[in-house]
């Protein structure tokens, strides 16, 4: 939601600039809880999840697709020269994040893994892990994606003590492991 901002991380006080309708739809969202709060006295908590990725993820996301590709010895395609990033979240964490919020929560906070990766990176890092012969291919950039994604996470780890604890490399390797026995 935050779209293509010139500076990283993003912090909760960034403008918001969607590019893309699902974008516009969690921003809608988070105004419906503001609206209620203001009209209603509702207390809300809003978590903006950076790329939550584990088992039974959204099967359209990089992570899965390369993940079953590769697996599979077919080739992984990457929209534009993969120099995207992104900020991965395992979803343990996100678990985390939404106990504490339950607690400790009150307003806005982002939740993310805390590091950021190009999506050529990522591709090179699952082909390895999962020892495929898969190879890299390229095809045009799709519209409506945001170039980079970064979460600053401070504000979760002072009001709501917080932190990722899944390095990506560990997350993934859970994935594989769980993309192996779950076909």
């Amino acid at each position: 939601m935050y779209g293509n901002i010139e500076y990283l991380p993003f912090n909760e006080d960034n403008p918001t600039y969607p590019v893309s309708p699902y974008g516009v739809s969690k921003l809608m969202a988070e105004h419906y809880c503001r609206v209620f709060s203001d009209l209603y006295g509702l207390p809300s908590v809003i978590l903006r999840y950076f790329t939550v990725y584990g088992p039974r993820m959204r099967p359209d996301l990089a992570i899965h697709i390369f993940t079953k590709r590769a697996l599979s010895n077919e080739p992984l395609t990457i929209f534009g020269t993969g120099d995207m990033t992104r900020d991965f979240t395992y979803i343990d964490d996100i678990i985390d994040a939404n106990m504490l919020s339950l607690v400790y929560g009150n307003g806005l906070y982002n939740i993310g893994g805390g590091h950021r990766i190009s999506i050529l990176e990522l591709a090179e890092k699952i082909i390895k892990m999962t020892e495929s012969s898969s190879r890299i291919q390229h095809t045009e950039s799709r519209k409506g994606e945001a170039e980079h994604t970064y979460a600053d996470i401070t504000k979760a780890q002072n009001e709501l003590g917080w932190r990722p604890l899944i390095p990506l490399d560990q997350g993934l390797e859970k994935y594989i492991k769980w993309v192996i026995s779950n076909p």
